[in-house]
């Protein structure tokens, strides 16, 4: 039995491997890459619903909260207002025309504050990064005034702007700026040295150097520290807003706190949090498209 299973193996010439080969099916990759793309949409599609469930199951429960204190009183029900209350709320505010206008100042203020404060940090930033004789002369002077909390000048910006816009687009933009300095210095500083080499064995100018291959580099940082001071950026927003001021949603807060209506002031800080909300997905939306390059990390090399 042995002898013919040699026979036959000696039977197989290499020619017939070859030809055997032929007809051997390769592995189709694309039937692995593509359901791996339509899974991560459906992943993507199921995380936003379990977000916008998250967001339901959160008012559901304060409406629960509310209903059952109203009927025990565990604590005064003026107190926590359910969110109905707070909905009926900004419907009059709307029949009445003045929510549009504490909203649309509101926005002005931040939005405004916001690009100056960010431009203020970025050239800033590039000149502490690059010149060596402005970094000893500004840094120490951000390491004495960083620590100090951003609030604590509000008195002196209301002293040296008045109590108009100046003051608390000032403040804004000031806290807008404090924390972003710090990403675009790192940024700068951290790009990869085998990148600038290259660029520059290539015949690429500085400024080109600069523009093509630092800046661009920094960008990811200066992007997280926006997305980082932007919370920082509304908490100026509203401080700014409870002091000398007429309109705004801080100013609904403060009012609201001298008459004890605490639907305004659920209705305001509703506010503030869904404008957050759709400021920061602007801004990740942004980073997304300009970054499509940037891998996510942990998210994609581990699978749950």
């Amino acid at each position: 039995m042995n002898t013919h299973l040699l026979e036959d193996k000696k039977e197989v010439s290499v020619h017939d491997i070859l030809v055997q080969s032929q007809y051997v099916i390769e592995p189709d990759f694309e039937e692995e890459i593509i359901p791996r793309k339509v899974i991560e949409k459906r992943q993507a599609r199921l995380n936003t619903y379990y977000k916008m469930f998250s967001l339901f199951f959160f008012f559901a429960l304060w409406q629960l909260i509310s209903y059952l204190n109203s009927l025990n009183e565990w604590f005064n029900p003026v107190f926590l207002p359910s969110p109905v209350m707070v909905i009926e709320t900004a419907y009059n505010y709307i029949l009445d025309g003045t929510l549009i206008g504490h909203i649309g100042m509101s926005f002005y203020r931040m939005i405004v504050g916001f690009v100056i404060g960010v431009i203020i940090a970025v050239v800033l930033g590039i000149l502490i990064a690059t010149k060596r004789d402005i970094d000893n002369i500004v840094s120490p002077i951000l390491n004495l005034v960083g620590p100090i909390p951003v609030f604590a000048f509000l008195p002196m910006f209301l002293i040296w702007f008045g109590i108009g816009e100046s003051s608390k687009i000032a403040l804004i933009a000031y806290a807008t700026f404090v924390p972003l300095i710090t990403y675009v210095i790192d940024g700068i500083k951290n790009t990869d040295p085998v990148l600038i080499r290259s660029a520059r064995s290539l015949g690429a100018t500085p400024f080109q150097v600069f523009t093509k291959v630092i800046f661009k580099s920094a960008m990811p940082h200066i992007f997280a520290g926006m997305k980082i001071s932007l919370a920082l950026t509304f908490s100026a927003l509203v401080v700014a807003e409870m002091m000398g001021a007429s309109e705004g949603l801080g100013y609904i807060i403060v009012n609201a706190k001298n008459w004890f209506k605490m639907e305004d002031m659920f209705l305001a800080a509703t506010l503030i949090g869904l404008e957050y909300t759709i400021f920061y997905g602007i801004l990740t939306l942004i980073e997304k498209r300009l970054f499509r390059w940037k891998k996510v990390g942990m998210s994609k090399a581990v699978e749950n």
